[in-house]
């Protein structure tokens, strides 16, 4: 799981701050640490999608530090952020994803778009075409 680590500080006014380390430029509060998770969990997913868009790398995790909390994106967010990942680091434009999957260009941005629910076999067919896969893990909730 992506697990980024946020740091929750308490403003002058009673709400509280939260920063990403990893997102410098990624800042939320809220009136309590409950609506400041929730707003935090809002605000990475559209950061990420902002680093998508803007075709930018997307950092791993930091290590958190003392006191900070954890924010974690959906199954399907994080196999968009592997799979973005994935093709910055092979070079593989969308394009060429398009042209090994015989899709039309519209399929391989819907594929990158944080907001869309794509289909899993897609998913395993865009990284089939990386050759990489999928490897899906069940845990306990915390």
């Amino acid at each position: 799981m992506l697990w980024y680590p946020v740091k929750l500080e308490r403003d002058t006014n009673e709400t509280i701050l939260v920063s990403f380390r990893d997102f410098p430029e990624a800042h939320t509060f809220g009136d309590d640490e409950q609506e400041a998770l929730a707003r935090a969990a809002d605000l990475l997913e559209d950061v990420l999608a902002d680093h998508i868009e803007s075709r930018r790398d997307i950092p791993a995790p930091g290590k958190g530090r003392k006191g900070d909390r954890l924010i974690t994106v959906p199954a399907l967010t994080e196999a968009k952020v592997g799979l973005y990942r994935e093709m910055r680091r092979s070079g593989m434009r969308k394009s060429d994803m398009a042209r090994r999957l015989g899709w039309h260009m519209r399929q391989v941005d819907r594929l990158l778009d944080l907001r869309h629910a794509s289909r899993l076999d897609q998913m395993e067919a865009a990284f089939a075409a990386l050759n990489k896969r999928i490897v899906i893990g069940i845990e306990d909730a915390a």
